[in-house]
């Protein structure tokens, strides 16, 4: 599969460096709060496993599933998969993300979030790809800043292909031009 890249844009280290990063925030950030941490699958279970894995402090997980993609291009739809399944009511959420790309699919979660009446909702991305923006949003907390590249790896895919890949790269044209 790293055949199939073009180039490595952040090896494993790298990765596993800047999750710390964000991990030590997020637990300073909410040290004796009552946190939810809340991945959005299937690209950000990846990331979620690990950050959450660094986070010593109580903690509950919850998944959403939503999907604006098809091949290498957002569809601009946000379809909500599968909701909460935990309560949010009084407590902190972290929406964690694989990419924020557009804003649509963290702006939508983010409003379906605030209806189940939490406390607070905070962002955290592995990835944040400004070029691509249409809403104004950011997220609370970042790993890297990347441009208008279509990545994988590290939970990232094309066509559901390439999550499983420890780094994040971008794919060799000839993969999805034809």
């Amino acid at each position: 599969m790293h055949n199939d890249l073009k180039e490595v844009l952040f090896t494993e280290k790298q990765i596993a460096d800047r999750v710390s990063e964000i991990a030590e925030k997020v637990t300073s950030t909410y040290q004796g709060k009552p946190l939810t941490i809340i991945c959005l699958s299937n690209g950000a279970i990846v990331f979620a496993a690990d950050l959450i894995r660094r986070i010593p402090i109580p903690l509950q997980l919850d998944t959403i599933s939503v999907s604006s993609y098809r091949g290498t291009e957002s569809t601009g739809e946000i379809k909500m998969n599968k909701g909460l399944k935990l309560s949010v009511k009084d407590r902190h959420v972290v929406i964690v993300d694989d990419i924020l790309d557009t804003g649509l699919t963290l702006s939508k979660v983010s409003e379906e979030v605030l209806k189940s009446e939490p406390l607070s909702v905070q962002t955290c991305v592995l990835l944040n790809k400004p070029a691509r923006r249409k809403l104004a949003i950011e997220a609370d907390f970042s790993g890297f800043e990347i441009e208008d590249l279509f990545v994988v790896g590290y939970g990232l895919d094309y066509d559901e292909h390439y999550r499983n890949l420890p780094c994040i790269g971008v794919l060799k044209e000839t993969i999805y031009s034809s």
